[in-house]
């Protein structure tokens, strides 16, 4: 009789370990259908010690230095081409669908190409190889980005400028030469300070 007892406490034990462990393995599938799978996905941060930096890579792209030269294409089929003197200066802004930062950052964007519009191009790139695209199209939706959108589908031009966190903000002047690199998220303040003073070199 102790044995019997003693043998169905061990299967009643067994059942429950294997309960738990089944949940749990749901509950993670759960929690990244969302998410890539088979990608390393780089780091979302508000702030990094190098905000305001250069990217620390040594074939990256530098401040002082012509920007590395692409054209990508918006759903649209219109070509966006980035490199050499132009009429006006640029932010590329490479982001994610989920990273905290870029959703913050979206609404403030929105205001910046409004205010800077003839002075100032914003291409909204989303690294597509980080993300779904269907994803990245809802953000676009959400937030009714106002200003051109391009999919990154391989993140070439995410490799091009040696992306390493989202978001990344790169600002580059009226001749195509890269003036500042920032990683991470900027309040709306930073940003306009960083913004102002770009408009105010490039017209003196």
């Amino acid at each position: 009789m102790k044995l019997t007892k003693h043998r169905n406490l061990i299967i009643t034990v067994i059942a429950l370990l294997a309960a738990v462990f089944i949940f749990e393995q749901h509950l993670g599938k759960k929690n990244d259908a969302d998410i890539p799978q088979n990608k390393a996905l780089p780091a979302a941060q508000e702030s990094l010690p190098a905000i305001g930096k250069a990217m620390p890579a040594e074939n990256g792209p530098k401040v002082g230095h012509l920007a590395p030269s692409f054209t990508i294409r918006s759903e649209d089929g219109t070509a966006y081409t980035v490199g050499g003197p132009r009429d006006k200066a640029v932010l590329l802004n490479f982001w994610a669908s989920w990273c905290d930062p870029c959703q913050k950052e979206a609404p403030e964007l929105n205001k910046i190409a409004e205010k800077y519009r003839d002075t100032l191009d914003i291409y909204g790139i989303n690294v597509t190889s980080y993300d779904y695209k269907a994803n990245a199209k809802r953000f676009v939706k959400k937030y009714k980005l106002a200003f051109p959108v391009m999919f990154d589908l391989k993140g070439e031009v995410y490799a091009k400028y040696y992306g390493t966190v989202f978001p990344t903000n790169v600002l580059i002047d009226r001749s195509g030469v890269v003036s500042e690199i920032i990683l991470g998220g900027l309040t709306a303040e930073e940003m306009d300070q960083k913004l102002k003073k770009l408009v105010r070199v490039q017209n003196e």
